[in-house]
């Protein structure tokens, strides 16, 4: 019996972390939280009063009990929860009153906390067909280096000759080099690395100020 509760003890205690690991990941993209209802003001009250954010065009939603499903599509912009595709609501009791418990999904939230890890490995890529770019493009210049050499030595009989020098050629290295220098030419991974910062503000913010307005837009609706 001692090992039987050991070993159920154990399972609880796994199935406890993969759960709270996996709750971590999905805050990515999911917004919890809760809205405590007003005095007075009952499930049915509370839902009807929600109900006008759910009128907006491409939105469905179902309600069961104290339970409202949502689910939106192609959402507009004028939408208060445009950056939500799916939902639930619910009204459960508590100790001080009854409150509105919300669990949220966001693919907008995911969209730009993906991105940024897809331009870092664009980046990373262009960093690595640059470094196999390098040793041809040094081959290169030292082929037209030498081609530059030949050309610029006069022939032993033209110099008997008192033939005149012919002009030094233009220095295509340094004029590759300064067009490097103005990212004419060559692989840049910066591109992909400012894009990868700018999602990933977007991600940071839309994660810190999303639950915020979500937040009082319940508060507000439930208020009336």
């Amino acid at each position: 019996m001692a090992s039987l509760s050991a070993s159920g003890g154990e399972t609880v205690s796994t199935s406890a972390k993969k759960g709270s690991l996996l709750r971590w990941i999905t805050w990515i993209w999911h917004i919890r939280g809760e809205v405590p209802l007003p005095a007075g003001q009952t499930p049915d009250e509370a839902l009807a009063k929600l109900d006008p954010l759910f009128a907006h065009a491409r939105t469905t939603h179902a309600r069961m009990g104290d339970v409202v499903m949502v689910t939106k599509r192609d959402q507009l912009a004028q939408d208060p929860l445009s950056i939500v595709d799916s939902g639930t609501l619910r009204v459960d009791p508590a100790e001080q009153g009854a409150v509105l418990r919300y669990h949220l999904v966001s693919r907008a939230l995911l969209y730009c906390f993906l991105a940024p890890l897809l331009f870092l490995a664009v980046g990373q890529l262009t960093v690595f067909l640059g470094t196999l770019e390098k040793p041809k493009a040094e081959e290169k210049a030292k082929k037209d280096d030498a081609k530059k050499k030949d050309e610029v030595t006069l022939n032993p009989v033209d110099k008997f000759l008192g033939a005149p020098a012919p002009e030094k050629p233009k220095d295509d290295k340094k004029d590759a080099k300064d067009k490097k220098k103005d990212g004419k030419d060559g692989f840049s991974p910066t591109p992909a690395y400012v894009f990868a910062g700018i999602f990933a503000a977007l991600w940071l913010i839309g994660r810190l100020l999303e639950p915020w307005l979500i937040r009082r837009l319940f508060t507000r609706s439930l208020a009336g």
